[in-house]
């Protein structure tokens, strides 16, 4: 799980058809768990997926539209560049949660201002409204599609009626696909581009906007892939 970009699989496996999905982690990886993947990868994933214009371009927005002080919940907060840096370097109030120990020390370190956990998402509990916005910018790819699912109905109560939430994935049609990301096993689920716009409406948000682009990681073993940002507003 992390902050900086969706990736593209290297080499899916395992389904008649499978395309390249973007991965940032796997919380079932062929026996890894997320949190070994990311931790080996640690500062080798920011150096390949922070240099996203359109990633830049979504945190702006972001910020235009968030009050002063603002309490921001940023899932899978990778290192916390560059979403928590962005975000608590405006004065917001950030709250990253990531399932990678190295990832967390990694933000901890070069976002002071932000208040970083390693833990897993889906089991964090939140009150509801406690929070402005939430930001998920490819870190659900690791989950199953049930679990995306679950986990936008609790956003939708964590964050206030009418705040904000920031989510980007990479659009493409698979389930539980086997794959190699940046020589890690992992396990990929994502949506088509129409099917996960419903699916975050469906969970409570209006969407407000979205931007489609092709990004190409700046890896040895990067290839262009499908990015969706879409911005809503909690109904």
């Amino acid at each position: 799980m992390s902050d900086s970009q969706g990736r593209p699989a290297e080499r899916p496996e395992g389904e008649p058809g499978g395309e390249p999905a973007g991965v940032p982690g796997a919380q079932r990886t062929h026996g890894l768990p997320a949190a070994a993947v990311f931790d080996a990868l640690g500062a080798e994933y920011e150096r390949a997926f922070a240099g996203s214009a359109t990633h830049r371009a979504s945190l702006d927005r972001l910020l235009e539209h968030l009050a002063p002080g603002s309490r921001v919940l940023d899932v899978g907060s990778g290192t916390g560049v560059p979403t928590a840096r962005r975000l608590a370097g405006a004065g917001h109030r950030v709250v990253g949660v990531d399932v990678s120990p190295v990832m967390t020390a990694l933000a901890a370190g070069q976002v002071p201002d932000a208040d970083f956990r390693c833990g897993d998402i889906r089991e964090t509990a939140w009150a509801d409204g406690e929070f402005d916005a939430a930001c998920v910018y490819f870190s659900m790819l690791q989950m199953a599609r049930g679990e995306q699912r679950e986990l936008l109905g609790r956003l939708a109560r964590a964050v206030r009626p009418g705040g904000l939430l920031a989510v980007a994935t990479v659009p493409v049609d698979v389930a539980e696909v086997s794959a190699v990301f940046m020589g890690q096993p992992v396990v990929v689920s994502s949506f088509g581009e129409e099917e996960f716009v419903a699916l975050v409406a469906g969970a409570g948000f209006a969407v407000e906007e979205r931007h489609s682009v092709l990004f190409t990681p700046d890896h040895p073993a990067g290839e262009p892939e499908p990015h969706l940002f879409l911005h809503c507003r909690r109904i």
